[in-house]
């Protein structure tokens, strides 16, 4: 199944997990360097905002959802965790594996993740969200694997509250990203994206499901001039 995004048109609901899989599939190749080049390299100083807001150290096992090629799995290791690190794209698991991920990858759903309950200290997730069929269920599952005093870490793209950044987001995200995407990888899928926002519910009604969902302490951080969010909480 393939998105047709040409005129803004989001798959439905029930078509969206096998349309984002199938399009996850396809641009794995081309994941990490369109990454770099759409955030001028800050998604690396992003992800390691998030290991620090975890508050992940040795000893600790980082459960990664959506994990895409690796790089938060790889950082949760490099400060001495136990990482397990799951995905739906088989291609992509693929690439996190050459990167020295192997051994600690999982194919699986985010809305029944392949965890014990109260297995994990921290539980991350980068720029998944909106991909999601349903966000609640996906908190759930995290409350699910999360031990009390475990830490929720979601890393996510925003929309700036300052009217001129909000505009110069708007041009760059929604015009230039889906160029960028069409020059060096696929347009459809780079026009999904930056739509797929629509999909986000609003920072406080994010708070508010991790609180319904069992979560304390939430909180939340702007990065990128607000184009960025990390809502974090802690497992009641």
């Amino acid at each position: 199944m393939e998105l047709n995004v040409s005129n803004g048109v989001l798959p439905a609901p029930d078509e969206k997990a096998a349309a984002v899989r199938e399009m996850f599939d396809r641009i794995a190749p081309d994941y990490d360097r369109m990454n770099g080049l759409m955030t001028a390299g800050f998604d690396r100083l992003w992800r390691r905002t998030v290991l620090e807001i975890a508050r992940v150290g040795d000893g600790d096992v980082v459960v990664d959802v959506a994990c895409g090629t690796g790089d938060l799995g790889l950082l949760a290791r490099a400060a001495g965790a136990r990482v397990v690190a799951i995905d739906f794209s088989g291609p992509m698991l693929e690439i996190a594996a050459e990167r020295g991920l192997a051994g600690r990858l999982s194919r699986g759903d985010a809305l029944s993740l392949p965890v014990a309950d109260a297995a994990a200290d921290a539980l991350t997730c980068g720029f998944a969200l909106r991909n999601f069929v349903s966000i609640p269920p996906f908190l759930a599952e995290a409350a699910r694997v999360l031990k009390p005093g475990g830490r929720l870490v979601l890393l996510e793209v925003a929309t700036p509250a300052n009217a001129f950044v909000r505009f110069c987001h708007g041009v760059y995200f929604n015009r230039i990203v889906p160029m960028l995407g069409a020059l060096l990888a696929e347009r459809r899928a780079y026009t999904y994206l930056p739509s797929s926002v629509v999909y986000l519910p609003t920072t406080e009604e994010l708070l508010e499901m991790l609180r319904e969902s069992g979560f304390v302490e939430t909180g939340f951080r702007k990065l990128g001039s607000g184009g960025i969010q990390i809502v974090h909480g802690v497992r009641r």
